[in-house]
């Protein structure tokens, strides 16, 4: 590869290749790097659209030349590279996505077939081609029947109806004589396709295929036995989606759906988690991090957090026309590449523009990751078939930081300060005229509560209620745990002495409780002698004697023998007998 400064990107990016008449007709969703042989260097993989109706191929590029094509026989909506088993060397496998079917090579031939499962028939429509199959109505009832039913029924016409109401009624017999004796199917078709980790997330670990249908289903494919591991439903047709996690651990699905919406699918629910409501259609997705960025029709690049959330919205000079994601783990480098109709190639991290790629034509794909033996290669297609290859500096730096120029936005918003009412203005009156007044009511209130506060502690200490002892001589802490679902509760006291270095002994703990709802085992027990700073466990056994669902309170007294007065007080909320309750 030849190489040489480009220009109009601050000099961050190398040349190295540029074909104008290659005849590449892609979008970034059929375009993929892979290593295809296992020596080390990956190829470009592309699902050529040819003229979009004929020369659809798959096409393979090692540097600068075409290594290989194929002949699909469907215009392709999607592909991509995946690992689908644990053989040696390890080589992926290549999906591609064309109709109903995927078509997967291996070695770039041909491999397996797997083909959507047909959709659900609608009885009427069986019931009307039934009867002109028999003879028994002409193709114009025909036309009129099948009409009543595409504006009545739950279930959609099949293409074969739908083929038949387009048709003139000339061309309507000769459509009836040549397919009524047809079995009717309906079948869905593929939009979009992914790859998501089997089991460990390693670079080269087993992927399963995440499929997007028309029929607003998303599929997880084993990757081995082609079988569908997971079905996920969504309220509308998707059309882009990212991938990531495990589908033995955890995974998430973001989905670009055409009705506008972005909507998040994780492993343990078959409907959508989260919704992102957008203003307009999204024209782009792609993830950056924990974060979901999309571009849409509107000219302006959004970012989401993955539960939905707004972060930022950055204005576009031009339409989108593709986007995708940058990723160099060696540096620790992620932002988002955006193909714009003005045929420049902006850089964003976040919402700051990061660099500008000037390109002779507007872009239509593009790809960045390793090609051939250089990890920072960027890959470009364009409206007129052109390919452009250009490799990331070793020396390039980014600078993030915002580059708009003056005060930031915010700046220049007014504060929508309300308007002075009525009622606002004869308070202001009556503070300036009972302002002393006001202020020796509140210091009254104040003080009031302070001395209310005050005889409430007081209170407390004098009677023990709190669990840590207010004596200088046994300074006690404690706390109570209930364990368990009933009838049988453990009840553990855990009893410390906090003092510096003193002992405390001979102290005992007592249980007050109702004897009609509750039988300990031992009410009252002895604490050994506590050294300062260790926590000692106290453990006994309660029993619910009542069957009616209640519970109650237990007091805990911590005692010194010869005292009446307890030294520690602790008011233990029991929880309701779950085991009676299901007895």
């Amino acid at each position: 590869m030849s190489s040489v400064d480009s220009g109009g990107d601050g000099g961050r990016w190398l040349d190295a290749h540029y074909d104008p008449v290659a005849g590449l007709y892609t979008f970034s969703s059929c375009v993929d790097l892979a290593d295809l042989s296992g020596d080390g260097e990956s190829r470009l993989v592309v699902g050529d659209l040819g003229s979009g109706s004929s020369g659809m191929k798959l096409k393979v590029y090692r540097g600068t030349a075409l290594m290989s094509e194929s002949t699909l026989l469907d215009l392709p909506a999607g592909l991509v590279a995946f690992f689908m088993d644990l053989h040696e060397p390890r080589i992926p496998a290549v999906a591609v996505a064309s109709g109903p079917c995927i078509y997967v090579y291996k070695n770039l031939r041909p491999y397996f077939k797997f083909t959507l499962p047909g959709l659900e028939v609608n009885s009427l429509e069986q019931d009307v081609w039934q009867q002109a199959r028999e003879g028994g109505i002409d193709p114009v009832t025909l036309r009129e029947m099948l009409e009543s039913v595409r504006k009545k029924a739950d279930v959609p016409l099949s293409v074969r109806s739908l083929r038949f109401l387009s048709l003139e009624t000339g061309d309507m017999d000769e459509f009836v004589q040549l397919h009524k004796q047809q079995p009717i199917r309906r079948q869905t078709v593929i939009t979009c396709i992914g790859t998501l980790k089997k089991s460990t997330a390693d670079e080269d670990g087993v992927s399963c295929l995440v499929i997007g249908t028309e029929s607003s289903d998303v599929f997880v494919l084993d990757p081995e036995a082609f079988i569908i591991l997971s079905k996920m439903s969504l309220p509308a047709a998707p059309t882009m989606m990212d991938v990531t996690g495990q589908f033995d651990v955890e995974f998430r699905i973001t989905v670009a759906c055409r009705n506008g919406n972005i909507y998040i699918l994780r492993r343990d629910s078959d409907k959508p988690k989260y919704s992102i409501e957008l203003s307009c259609h999204p024209v782009g997705l792609v993830r950056v991090g924990k974060n979901v960025v999309v571009g849409c029709t509107d000219e302006s690049l959004q970012g989401f957090t993955q539960k939905g959330k707004k972060l930022w919205r950055a204005v576009l000079p031009a339409p989108i026309t593709t986007m995708a994601a940058m990723d160099l783990p060696t540096r620790g480098f992620q932002a988002v590449l955006v193909g714009l109709a003005n045929c420049e190639v902006h850089l964003y991290r976040d919402k700051n523009l990061l660099s500008t790629i000037k390109t002779p034509d507007v872009v239509t794909s593009i790809c960045f990751g390793r090609y051939g033996r250089e990890d920072g290669t960027l890959i470009v297609t364009t409206k007129g078939g052109g390919l452009m290859v250009k490799i990331l500096k070793r020396t390039a730096a980014f600078d993030d930081r915002d580059g708009t120029a003056g005060p930031p936005p915010a700046q220049s918003v007014r504060l929508n300060v309300p308007k002075k009412t009525k009622l606002y203005v004869d308070q202001t009156l009556r503070e300036r005229e009972s302002g002393l007044a006001m202020h020796r009511a509140f210091q009254m209130d104040l003080s009031r509560l302070r001395l209310s506060t005050a005889k409430s502690y007081v209170k407390a200490l004098e009677s023990s209620l709190t669990p840590m002892s207010s004596s200088l001589t046994e300074p006690l802490k404690m706390n109570a745990v209930v364990q368990g679902l009933g009838p049988a509760f453990k009840l553990t006291l855990n009893v410390q002495n906090t003092a510096a270095c003193r002992p405390v002994m001979n102290l005992a703990v007592s249980f007050l409780y109702d004897e009609s709802l509750y039988r300990m085992r031992n009410p009252y027990m002895r604490i050994p002698l506590l050294v300062p700073g260790l926590v000692y466990p106290v453990e006994t056994f309660v029993e619910c004697t009542s069957d009616k669902g209640i519970s109650d309170i237990i007091k805990v007294f911590v005692l010194h023998e010869g005292r009446s007065s307890p030294l520690l007080t602790a008011h233990i909320n029991m929880p309701v007998s779950e085991g009676l309750t299901l007895n």
